[in-house]
């Protein structure tokens, strides 16, 4: 059983984190140079993050309920580092649901607003305004929420692996 859990503690973290490095470093780059427009370029993005969000859920949710099992077995001088582990993966948690139920819908909200395409909009006009705010604040909790897993995938790597009898 500890094996079961501790491999779905890393897949689920893994999962995550590797799907997050491979939009921003892979997906969006080349789809901002490969596609004809911008505006396509953006749907193809804003689409596989909801995508990439609601992966960050299931796997945030399956390593957090994986991570309560070893902390509520384990003896009370190592609950520590499960404790920082679960306070982690809750702010990732968190900060992945206000990404998919508050920004990227406004992100949508603002595009619609601008006349459909974000980029032909007048620099000027609010709705366009308001989007690049709020690309600038998901880019930035996108990377938080990936130093965090890293921070998660460098806390496991330092555990002890189970002793066999």
């Amino acid at each position: 059983m500890a094996t079961l859990i501790r491999f779905l503690r890393l897949l689920s973290i893994v999962v995550w984190v590797g799907g997050i490095i491979f939009f921003a470093f892979v997906l969006a780059p080349i789809a901002f140079s490969v596609l004809p427009s911008q505006h396509l370029a953006g749907t193809v993005v804003g689409g596989s993050l909801r995508v990439l969000d609601i992966i960050g859920l299931i796997c945030g949710a399956i390593f957090w309920l994986a991570t309560v099992v070893p902390f509520r077995s384990s003896p009370t001088a190592h609950k520590r580092r499960y404790e920082i582990q679960l306070l982690l993966s809750a702010v990732m948690l968190m900060a992945t649901a206000y990404l998919h139920a508050g920004i990227l819908p406004a992100m949508e909200r603002d595009r619609v607003q601008s006349g459909g395409d974000i980029e032909v909009a007048p620099k000027d006009n609010p709705a366009k305004m308001h989007f690049e705010l709020l690309h600038k604040r998901s880019e930035r909790l996108e990377g938080a929420i990936l130093f965090m897993g890293l921070g998660l995938v460098l806390l496991i790597a330092r555990e002890s692996p189970p002793q066999t009898q």
